[in-house]
């Protein structure tokens, strides 16, 4: 268990690093409380965000100047008109091995990769299968339904290993982290995976996780091509969603075999789609803090007491919600859901998730309706369940001392039972 005493400084090692990026550094104290954390931080935020602007103002979107150098921390770039050609060079986001990626394409958001990488496929492979895990994320699954129309999705309801499958022509599968641990972890067991490219959405898993390590093992094994496509946004900015950034990484594998994807011309077709979808990342976004040794440590420490209190929080609504819970075990660990009774839409799930966070914020704990997770408060939102077919309240776990997170997570499913009553309705 992190006591509050360990976690105020470990949260001043953050706070140190944030601020040793700026050109002329603030005066930074040691914290005394979550809420003196949270807001120091977005403060830090805004004052690299600004001094980015200010010293940077000739990198502009037309790139009418050609400074020395564009950069910002230790990432450099070059681009021409609307970063089009943006090219960046620094620090990789990911723990795996720098050997490992061949090519990294950044863009604007992880959708933003995604949507390209998907595409792009068309020119390169053509009409084709494309499997997804059950529960996969819903705006992907919409991107494929509405745009994607050379893809034949098919959500696998039993095992990779144990579906029947149609008749062979390419198939790629999109092995999403958002998916339940069980369905994840069936996968990685087929022992004869038919397939031409896994497209993996790492999103919410740590940089450094183990499960990523584990997928790319798995497709080299069976000489599969593999791309990770990833929000930065999330869990690569120590909770602060410095900017919106994505990116497409293309894994160096072994050579392509007949039949399979060419990742030389689906790096091309990306690049291309990126260019004309207005995709490019902004150089601002990029935390100037990333890639260091520090930075690494105290990612790694935050996701490590995230998924600690996660595992303490799947007891806890087991436990006090056993019928009200929608899905405990997701891959990631980084949150759960929690099903009403009865069946909502959309903007009555929303509005429970805002009465939920309202509710305990007032008591004074740190749970906010915020529409993303990674944070250093808990968050509440609508979320919706595809394999069920059903609107649910979304629980991002965040990164808070052990016994404050059980009080909020006790105090969150108190909630939930005393607003399942029967004499409450949803308002």
């Amino acid at each position: 268990m992190e006591t509050l005493e360990t976690y105020l400084d470990r949260k001043y090692e953050e706070l140190e690093l944030l601020n040793g990026s700026l050109r002329k550094p603030l005066t930074v104290r040691r914290p005394e409380s979550v809420v003196e954390v949270i807001e120091r931080k977005f403060h830090l935020a805004a004052a690299l965000k600004a001094e980015h602007a200010l010293h940077e103002w000739a990198s502009t979107e037309t790139a009418w100047a050609q400074p020395d150098q564009r950069r910002s921390g230790p990432f450099e770039f070059s681009y021409d008109y609307q970063r089009a050609d943006l090219d960046v060079i620094g620090p990789s986001f990911y723990q795996i091995g720098d050997t490992d990626v061949d090519v990294c394409i950044y863009t604007s958001s992880g959708m933003a990769a995604i949507s390209a990488l998907l595409l792009a496929s068309a020119r390169v492979v053509g009409e084709a299968e494309l499997l997804l895990l059950p529960g996969s994320y819903s705006e992907t699954v919409e991107l494929i339904e509405l745009h994607a129309r050379h893809l034949s999705p098919l959500v696998l309801e039993k095992p990779l290993g144990e579906t029947v499958l149609p008749p062979r022509r390419p198939r790629m599968l999109l092995l999403d982290s958002c998916a339940a641990a069980e369905d994840f972890a069936a996968t990685l067991r087929c022992a004869k995976p038919e397939l031409d490219l896994v497209i993996f959405d790492t999103t919410c898993f740590s940089s450094g996780s183990g499960r990523i390590r584990r997928v790319i093992d798995w497709t080299r094994r069976h000489q599969v091509p593999v791309v990770l496509v990833r929000s930065h946004t999330k869990l690569d900015s120590l909770g602060l969603e410095y900017g919106r950034l994505g990116s497409a990484a293309f894994l160096r594998g072994p050579a392509e075999a007949a039949g399979r994807v060419s990742l030389r011309s689906l790096i091309e077709e990306t690049r291309i789609a990126v260019r004309l979808f207005g995709g490019a990342a902004l150089p601002a976004h990029f935390p100037p803090y990333a890639g260091s040794r520090a930075y690494r440590h105290l990612t790694n420490r935050r996701i490590a007491a995230m998924l600690h209190n996660s595992r303490r929080t799947v007891r806890c609504f087991a436990s006090e919600l056993a019928c009200a819970s929608a899905e405990l075990h997701f891959a990631h660990g980084l949150y759960v859901t929690l099903a009403p009774s009865r069946a909502l839409d959309e903007r009555q799930a929303k509005q429970v998730a805002a009465e939920l966070s309202h509710d305990l914020s007032k008591a004074g704990l740190p749970l906010r309706h915020a529409g993303s997770f990674g944070f250093d408060f808990g968050a509440a939102e609508w979320s919706y369940d595809g394999r069920r077919e059903r609107h649910v309240v979304r629980i991002a776990v965040p990164d808070l001392p052990t016994a404050l997170w059980d009080e909020v997570a006790l105090a969150a499913a108190n909630w939930w039972s005393a607003w399942q009553a029967p004499k409450r309705g949803v308002r």
